[in-house]
């Protein structure tokens, strides 16, 4: 097991790296974007991870002609093209991301989009769960020697065991994941975390899609979640299919704060009389016969 190196951002093995996932919470409009990166930044991120698609090559005729009321048209492939930025949104992301200090990428999903986000010299790329079977997308991603987090949700131990086989000596993350959204708690199964891990020995992290904060705090705090990813919402009750499975602002920052405060309650293990126990023991302890 070892430390991953993200940009300027160094994952470590006890570390607490926080991703915040914007994915398509933007709703197809950068400048909401770019507020949700500073947002991101000011509440303990470490990176912000977004989603890039080539409509026509991730979904077929039949899907982008089915019917789908949203403020884009009346079809679904209205929704996925109002929802996917371009080149120049991207390089708005980037510039803003430099200016805060925070790492950015995203998770391709098909081959075309990797190419895209290579041209943007991204630091990382994110491997969804969705996309774990897909040979020739991980090959290429293998290909581009990045660093890659790799969600496991909807995915089999065998399945799992195959994308890594793949993977073979790249530098990576692996992600436990329940893929539903929102996820139910006792769904989540925590435990897996410490399961890759002693399976694969290697860095082990968890994306969340609970509602609340403490599963995700459990993961980093009692099972050693190294990595911990979150969507990211300006508002829950806004439109869109991730909302309601993402954190606000404040949310997200309370469960950095949380993650923190009980990691350094848990000390050595190791018991001791503690020097600001001194006097405390003098006033009350009378007798000590050993």
């Amino acid at each position: 097991m070892k430390n991953l190196q993200v940009g300027s951002k160094l994952i470590t093995e006890n570390g607490d790296f926080f991703i915040a996932e914007i994915g398509i919470n933007h709703n197809g409009d950068i400048t909401k974007a770019l507020e949700l990166i500073e947002k991101a930044s000011i509440s303990g991120a470490h990176a912000v991870k977004f989603q890039k698609r080539t409509i026509n090559k991730v979904y077929t005729p039949d899907e982008l002609s089915t019917p789908r009321e949203s403020v884009f048209g009346n079809t679904n492939g209205d929704l996925k093209q109002g929802l996917e930025f371009g080149f120049e949104e991207y390089r708005r992301i980037a510039d803003r991301c430099e200016k805060l200090g925070i790492e950015w990428f995203a998770s391709a999903w098909d081959l075309e989009s990797v190419d895209f986000l290579e041209s943007l010299s991204v630091v990382a790329h994110k491997i969804a769960s969705p996309l774990l079977t897909n040979v020739k997308l991980l090959e290429r991603l293998k290909q581009t020697k990045k660093p890659l987090i790799v969600s496991t949700g909807m995915s089999t131990i065998n399945q799992i065991d195959s994308a890594l086989s793949l993977l073979k000596d790249s530098e990576l993350v692996l992600l436990h994941c329940v893929s539903t959204y929102p996820a139910k708690e006792e769904e989540l199964n925590l435990s897996v975390i410490k399961g890759l891990r002693d399976r694969y020995n290697c860095l082990v992290g968890y994306s969340g899609h609970e509602k609340g904060i403490m599963p995700s705090v459990i993961a980093s705090v009692m099972y050693g979640a190294c990595v911990i990813e979150r969507h990211l919402t300006l508002d829950r009750s806004d439109w869109g299919s991730d909302q309601s499975a993402s954190l606000e602002p404040q949310g997200f920052s309370r469960m950095v704060k949380y993650i923190g405060e009980s990691k350094r309650s848990l000390g050595d293990g190791q018991k001791r009389l503690l020097e600001s126990e001194v006097l405390v023991k003098a006033k009350l302890r009378k007798v000590e016969d050993f």
